[in-house]
């Protein structure tokens, strides 16, 4: 893999440690992570010192009414479909597979050659796959919150500056941009947002509602 340059902002990775993230982002994040040796190490040093400070907290007792109320809750809360056997196919890292249930995704074209899959979407935002051919550009769009970009394929330019393999943009609502793919192999990102983009050409406007982001 090339070096990676571009990483996740610690407050974030902060975040993702206390399990504080949207889904969405979280997968982006748990993406770069598998990818990322830097990154990885300093999750693990966000977790150790989250351990730590449980370890540190005082212990107060309580009734036995208290646990059993507690554990007849527990009962009633659905665990999470996670199965850890899932890992990297290609270019997908585990986390992804794990979404795609082992599967290729399946893609939807959205136009000008570019086409998605939507891997997650619910009111605190949505995540998709997006393969970019060669030379093809995503519309020139704004954001109206944070949008996460993780390249796992390829490679694109944009206002900012390049982003190969493992790198992560992280583009806000100061941001207009017009991400294009390198000449090569076809650009595969994972990205995600908390809030639908803004696209300045009237087609992608249009078509916003079918494409879902």
């Amino acid at each position: 893999m090339s070096q990676i340059n571009h990483h996740i902002p610690e407050a974030m990775l902060v975040a993702y440690a206390a399990g504080s993230l949207p889904q969405s982002f979280a997968l982006v994040v748990a993406a770069h992570v598998s990818l990322c040796d830097e990154c990885r190490a300093g999750l693990g040093a966000h977790e150790a010192v989250g351990g730590a400070l449980l370890e540190g907290e005082t212990l107060q007792m309580v009734s036995g009414s208290t646990k059993e109320a507690v554990f007849d809750q527990l009962d009633d809360v659905p665990l999470p479909e996670t199965d850890p056997t899932f890992e990297r196919s290609g270019v997908f890292p585990g986390p992804v597979m794990e979404v795609l249930k082992g599967k290729l995704p399946r893609w939807k074209s959205v136009g000008g050659g570019v086409r998605q899959t939507l891997l997650h979407a619910d009111n605190e935002g949505s995540a998709r796959l997006l393969y970019i051919p060669p030379g093809k550009a995503v519309p020139d769009h704004g954001h109206n919150g944070i949008e996460l970009t993780l390249v796992l394929q390829g490679a694109f330019s944009d206002e900012i500056g390049r982003f190969g393999v493992g790198d992560l943009e992280v583009a806000d609502d100061t941001l207009e941009h017009t991400p294009v793919a390198e000449p090569g192999a076809p650009c595969i990102c994972l990205a995600a947002t908390d809030a639908p983009l803004r696209f300045n050409s009237l087609i992608p406007r249009l078509l916003q509602p079918l494409m879902r982001i």
